[in-house]
C-alpha cells in the first residue's frame, strides 16, 4: 500500500487488540458504542471508505449498492457465513466479498454440547431456582433430568462444526450419532467414529438429541417447521447453534408449549434479537444470547482474518478467504 492509507469502516465493535493492529495499517473508523448500523450509516459509509467490515447482524441488500458516489471497494465480512450480504448486487457494482472460515468450529460446538447438557440436565432451570431461593435441599426426586451419555445424536448438516460435535458426542458421551446431508461425508473425515447417514424424516423420528448444523440459504430456510417437530419423540430436544432462519421458531413454540417434544437449547433465534414469548416463559427452554463463537481466542482470530484479507486486496492481491458468486 502506497499513498494514503484506506479507510476502513467496522460496523460493530471488535477486541481491542485487533482494532489496534488494523489502525496500525489502515485509516480505521471504529464504532466505539457498539451500536447496529442503520441504513443510513451504511449509505454513508459506502460513499466515504475503501472497505467496509460487516457483521452477521447486519443486512447489505441490493439497495445499498444502489446508491451513487459509491468509494468502497471490499467488503471485508467478519464471520464465515455471507447470506446476510447481497453477493451478486457486491459483485455487480465491482465490490470484492471476503469471509473468515474455519475459525468458528470449536467455540461452536463447545456450546452446542454446553446446551445439550443444561436443556437435558435442566441445569439453566436449577440455576434460576437457587436465585430465586426456591431451594430448600436435597431430596431423591428432585429435578430429575434426562442423561445424554449413550443416547442417539442427529446432526442436521456435516460441515466443520457438526463433525466436531460428533466427535465429542461420540469419543466423550459414548452417543450414536447419524447425520443427514447431502452428500456423504468420507470416513476419513470421521475420527474413527461410527456415523450413519440417514434421511431427515429418520433422524427426526429416531434422534433423542437434533442439532442444527445445515448452512442458511433459501432451500433450508424454515427446514425445521411443525412437520418436521410432529416427526420428533415427546422425549427428544432440539439443538440450533447454526441460524435461527432454519427453525420455524413459532412452530417450535407450539411444540414446547404442548409437550410435543422434550426441550430445546437455542443460541440463534429467526427474528434475533427478538425471541418468541411462549419460548421465554418455558422452563423447558434454554436461552443464549449467540455465543456460539464468542470466545476470546475466536473473535481475535476473525478479527486478525479479516487484516489478512484487507492487507491482500489493498496490496493489489487476491485475498485468501474471496468468495464467489
Amino acid at each position: 500500500m502506497s499513498g494514503a492509507r484506506p479507510k476502513v469502516v467496522l460496523t460493530r465493535k471488535w477486541p481491542h487488540r485487533v482494532e489496534a493492529e488494523l489502525a496500525e495499517q489502515f485509516d480505521v473508523e471504529l464504532n466505539v458504542d457498539d451500536h447496529p448500523f442503520t441504513f443510513k450509516e451504511f449509505e454513508s459509509a459506502l460513499k466515504t471508505a475503501d472497505a467496509i467490515c460487516p457483521t452477521v447482524t447486519d443486512r447489505l441488500d441490493g439497495r445499498l449498492f444502489d446508491c451513487i458516489d459509491k468509494r468502497v471497494k471490499m467488503l471485508a465480512n467478519y464471520g464465515a457465513g455471507t447470506e446476510h450480504i447481497d453477493i451478486k448486487a457486491a459483485h455487480r457494482n465491482g465490490i470484492t466479498v471476503t469471509n473468515t472460515p474455519d475459525i468458528l468450529t470449536e467455540a461452536t460446538a463447545e456450546i452446542t454440547i454446553a446446551l445439550m447438557l443444561m436443556v437435558a440436565r435442566r441445569a439453566s432451570e436449577g440455576e434460576q431456582w437457587i436465585r430465586a431461593n426456591k431451594w430448600d435441599g436435597w431430596s431423591p426426586t428432585q429435578m430429575l433430568s434426562t442423561g445424554i451419555t449413550g443416547k442417539t445424536l442427529g446432526l442436521v448438516g456435516m460441515g466443520r462444526i457438526a463433525t466436531r460435535v460428533a466427535e465429542i458426542a461420540g469419543h466423550g458421551f459414548n452417543m450414536t450419532i447419524q447425520y443427514f446431508s447431502r452428500s456423504e461425508v468420507p470416513s476419513q473425515k470421521l475420527a474413527g467414529l461410527s456415523v450413519s447417514r440417514v434421511s431427515l424424516e429418520q433422524l427426526l423420528s429416531t434422534s433423542d438429541f437434533v442439532s442444527i448444523h445445515c448452512p442458511a440459504s433459501f432451500e433450508t430456510r424454515g427446514l425445521i417447521d411443525s412437520d418436521a417437530l410432529d416427526l420428533m419423540s415427546k422425549n427428544s430436544f432440539l439443538i440450533n447453534t447454526a441460524r435461527g432462519s432454519i427453525v420455524d421458531e413459532k412452530a417450535l413454540a407450539y411444540a414446547v408449549k404442548n409437550n410435543s417434544i422434550a426441550g430445546t437449547g437455542l443460541d440463534v433465534y429467526e427474528h434475533e434479537p427478538r425471541i418468541h414469548s411462549d419460548l421465554l416463559k418455558s422452563d423447558r427452554v434454554v436461552l443464549l444470547p449467540h455465543i456460539g463463537s464468542g470466545t476470546i481466542e475466536t473473535r481475535e482470530a476473525m478479527g486478525y482474518r479479516v487484516l489478512e484479507n484487507l492487507t491482500a486486496f489493498f496490496a493489489g492481491h487476491s485475498p485468501p478467504n474471496l468468495i464467489h458468486c
